[in-house]
């Protein structure tokens, strides 16, 4: 059970985290759940915790994974920086806690021939005759997850009105309350334009069923539907598999990784870094082409 004074002060630093930090509700729900444990282990005494209680409750995490460890780890480190920011603590003891070296996992990667398979069974859908709405919306689904790299939530909710013909970017809030600038490609608005001829004007999303909007599990299915007809092993793609096209490409094209991070929506930078693994040679050839020495005759 977590004691008085370290669940008014883990309140107190949970209202913070999402006033001021503007955390997601399941972030918050992480960190109250990592400092609640990490209370009742030290039975209450959480808050006026030393190096060596830290260490005989981090000794207490061997069998979690790497990636649990870290996570529990950044938990209470953020906590005990905001305890002795707010001076409830005279010393800051997160260092005492582990940080374990993590390999980030690499995203799964569509080539560009795998895309334009995709696009490709697309197009045939397209041309049946009669034609299927169904087939149009298929169509916008993707452009909109190739080519705007947005995220399967953000997809599936977006308001029946969202892309306008004549703007070529939308609007979005995203984790944490967070909003950004997404570019809609021409393409892409021109296929949203042809989908929404077939969605009532009463209706409030652009991708409705039944009385709310296309589910994030029915969209992975007509994804995975998709790629098989293309020829591609469905547990090849997913709309986090297109977004992650989205953005390999595009880096490997040479945009901008400040841009490429304001475009996912990544809070971090380091989350965006992620992408640079996805064509090394690339960036070679970037500092051969356009680095101020690259002209200059070797010594």
């Amino acid at each position: 059970m977590t004691h008085g004074r370290d669940r008014a002060l883990i309140d107190r630093f949970l209202e913070m985290m999402t006033a001021e930090a503007g955390a997601a509700a399941n972030t918050v729900a992480a960190y109250r759940s990592d400092l609640s444990l990490a209370s009742q282990k030290l039975e209450g005494g959480l808050v006026d915790a030393d190096a060596d209680a830290l260490a005989t409750l981090a000794g207490e995490w061997s069998a979690l994974s790497n990636a649990t460890v870290g996570r529990k780890s950044a938990s209470l480190r953020r906590f005990f920086a905001f305890l002795a920011d707010e001076g409830h603590r005279a010393d800051d003891p997160g260092n005492a806690l582990p940080r374990p070296g993590t390999v980030r996992a690499l995203p799964r990667i569509l080539s560009h021939a795998d895309v334009d398979r995709l696009f490709a069974a697309i197009a045939e859908r397209a041309a049946r005759d009669p034609l299927d709405p169904n087939d149009l919306r298929l169509s916008a689904l993707f452009e909109l997850l190739y080519g705007s790299g947005l995220r399967a939530t953000e997809l599936v909710s977006l308001p029946r009105n969202a892309v306008h013909p004549d703007r070529p970017f939308l609007i979005l809030r995203g984790k944490g309350g967070r909003e950004r600038l997404v570019p809609i490609s021409d393409r892409a608005r021109a296929a949203v334009a042809l989908w929404r001829t077939h969605v009532t004007t009463d209706r409030a999303w652009l991708f409705p069923s039944g009385k709310g909007h296309l589910s994030r599990i029915r969209l992975y299915q007509i994804v995975k539907a998709l790629a098989a007809e293309a020829g591609i092993p469905p547990d090849r793609v997913s709309p986090h598999v297109l977004r992650h096209a989205f953005a390999t490409h595009l880096l490997a094209g040479g945009a901008d990784l400040r841009a490429l991070q304001s475009m996912l929506g990544h809070a971090d930078i380091a989350t965006t870094e992620i992408y640079t693994h996805v064509d090394s040679s690339r960036l070679v050839e970037l500092v051969n082409t356009h680095h101020p020495l690259a002209d200059m005759p070797p010594r």
